[in-house]
């Protein structure tokens, strides 16, 4: 059974994913520490305004600590004595990545081994990893099932990702931490980063500019609705690995299972924003894998996950939360 009084340590918690959880969290009565460095990858305004949104559900302690920071993130957790850490916080993005492949590796490999390490030091006995559907690569076998075993990445997003998974699979064995890595398939929704392209091509509607339109439009993303992914986390708290287990790890698909072609997409903004799009064709771009689809057989057997939001009433609400939002929070 699930224990509210449960103290948890959730990094990136003033991201987009990251201040649903926390809201979450809160709303069952957890004790929640946010741990997050603010970084200027987007607009610190943006993070500020969603640990107020947080701030209105319940009191949480906030520290603003960086990951790579090994010294300040082991005395912060010390001091919090967290049952489980909720790792979200990353160095985000496909693209910025093969541009700043050393940046990656510290932040999402780097900071992923400092917080298992300190585990370890400390005690903490479970630990949640955000991964990523970028994992899979250019796969030829669909829908991405969690027991393949021929991963290839294709950028050093997914490379530094898959690493995090492999040392989140090293702990668990040498020290028999509890883990379970997550892996998010294209979640959107109302708070979504900037460069993510239902927020891109949302607010270049509503500005009547270009929509970057890359390849043929074939392209394909299993668009998950940010809610599903938080009802996937909170199963992954509660989850219990098996009394029996050789290694306490475990791998979740979180998607949808409905992947969307871009022109789809493009047309199910239009419709919502009630505007036409202008396309700025442009090739293919190096990194992005042609179709994300997520097999939820697993997650759904094993943590009753089953995502409910369909497509267009997703988009209406980040459509309504966008026009909300104020400039703050807009491109």
């Amino acid at each position: 059974m699930r224990d509210p009084s449960n103290r948890i340590a959730l990094t990136g918690g003033a991201g987009f994913i990251g201040s649903h959880l926390a809201e979450a969290l809160l709303r069952r009565g957890s004790q929640l520490t946010i741990i997050d460095n603010l970084d200027r990858f987007y607009s610190p305004v943006w993070k500020k305004t969603n640990l107020e949104n947080i701030r209105r559900l319940g009191e949480f302690e906030f520290l603003q600590v960086d990951i790579c920071d090994f010294e300040s993130l082991r005395a912060a957790l010390a001091a919090v004595k967290p049952d489980v850490i909720v790792h979200l916080a990353a160095r985000a993005g496909v693209r910025p990545s093969i541009e700043q492949p050393l940046l990656y590796e510290q932040v999402n490999v780097g900071g992923t081994l400092n917080l298992l390490e300190i585990s370890r030091r400390l005690g903490i006995p479970k630990f949640i990893f955000g991964s990523s559907s970028s994992v899979y690569g250019a796969s030829s076998r669909v829908p991405f099932s969690e027991e393949q075993v021929e991963i290839r990445p294709i950028s050093p997003y997914a490379a530094t990702k898959l690493a995090g998974e492999m040392l989140c699979y090293t702990y668990s064995h040498l020290h028999r931490i509890s883990v379970v890595c997550l892996r998010f398939f294209t979640a959107y929704g109302p708070r979504q980063r900037p460069d993510l392209a239902i927020h891109k091509f949302f607010a270049l509607l509503e500005a009547g500019k270009p929509i970057p339109f890359f390849g043929d439009g074939s392209s394909g993303r299993d668009y998950t609705y940010v809610d599903d992914i938080v009802s996937g986390i909170l199963a992954a708290l509660d989850y219990a690995h098996s009394p029996g287990a050789a290694v306490p790890f475990e791998v979740f698909n979180l998607g949808n299972s409905h992947p969307v072609n871009l022109g789809d997409l493009v047309s199910a903004l239009e419709r919502v924003s009630g505007r036409k799009s202008i396309l700025d064709k442009q090739a293919f771009q190096p990194g992005d894998v042609p179709l994300t689809w997520a097999s939820i057989e697993k997650a759904g057997r094993l943590l009753s996950y089953k995502p409910a939001m369909p497509l267009e009433e997703g988009l209406r609400r980040f459509a309504e939360w966008y026009r909300s939002a104020g400039p703050a929070c807009r491109l």
